[in-house]
């Protein structure tokens, strides 16, 4: 899960986690690269205004790297034209906030069996 916003990543990781799921975060696009290159998620739920490396510039990046580039990627975001950008930048799906946790949950459900890494 990468989002700048600390709340959402501890509502998201704490529910995911009581859902049977590891979840690993990270607060910006250069975290989350360096992340990848621990772990290999089932998905990637992602937010796309962020500080040092938005969600836009993490996506060109994750896509360039045969090792990362078949990794879903859910955008989460307020921004108001998030569905168009998430369809440019060619995203599983699109959830805009604020979301409803348990429709997250359904997607990670979808994307990963139960005790993967999201």
């Amino acid at each position: 899960m990468v989002d700048d916003e600390r709340d959402v990543r501890q509502l998201l990781s704490t529910y995911l986690n009581l859902q049977g799921f590891s979840v690993i975060t990270a607060s910006n696009g250069r975290e989350a690269l360096a992340r990848l290159g621990e772990v290999q998620p089932c998905v990637i739920l992602l937010d796309l205004m962020m500080p040092v490396m938005d969600g836009v510039e993490f996506r060109k990046r994750q896509q360039q790297d045969p090792r990362w580039s078949a990794i879903p990627v859910v955008c989460l975001s307020a921004k108001h034209d998030a569905e168009v950008i998430a369809q440019s930048m060619n995203l599983a799906e699109c959830i805009c906030k604020p979301f409803d946790i348990e429709r997250v949950a359904d997607l990670v459900r979808r994307h990963c069996s139960s005790g993967g890494s999201c």
